[in-house]
């Protein structure tokens, strides 16, 4: 008898973990934002999935493919950490740096095409997708000019991503 309980008893608790779970309201009703958790190890599979996945879009267009470039890369890391520091996105750092700046302090020998940003808990897709559906920032992407494009984030502690996108000429 001990035994069919203990079976029955564990069945229970497999079947209670599968259970859909409901879920988390924000004071607006809807659901809140799941974080999406980087590792450090996603870092050349995010940036070459984004630069797969821009390039995709442009083709599309007709546009040239771009390549990821090593100093725009370094560009929109020190920007997306410098953004979680101020806690806004926009596009002048805490130095009052400007996009072009930025390029120039590391060394970038081209020129600037533009710089997206965003404040998200949101994948690299999905932030790829809202920027392709604004039109200052889909510009940006699928510029003609656009040869190179640095692209890298920061996440904070509790999930909020500040992701950067820079394109260069």
């Amino acid at each position: 008898m001990l035994r069919i309980l203990s079976v029955l008893l564990a069945v229970a608790v497999t079947l209670s973990a599968c259970a859909p779970s409901a879920p988390q309201l924000g004071p607006d009703g809807k659901p809140l934002p799941k974080a999406y958790r980087i590792s450090r190890s996603d870092t050349g599979k995010i940036q070459f999935r984004m630069l797969d996945s821009v390039n995709a879009l442009r083709q599309s267009a007709g546009r040239s493919a771009i390549e990821l470039s090593p100093q725009l890369n370094a560009a929109a890391a020190t920007h997306a950490r410098d953004m979680s520091v101020q806690n806004r996105p926009w596009h002048f750092g805490s130095d009052g740096s400007s996009p072009i700046d930025r390029i120039s302090r590391v060394g970038y020998a081209g020129n600037l095409v533009g710089e997206t940003i965003s404040e998200t808990y949101e994948s690299e897709l999905e932030t790829l997708a809202a920027w392709m559906d604004q039109p200052d920032t889909r510009r940006v992407i699928m510029s003609e000019e656009a040869r190179n494009m640095g692209f890298a984030w920061f996440q904070e502690s509790g999930g909020k991503i500040w992701w950067t996108l820079v394109m260069g000429s």
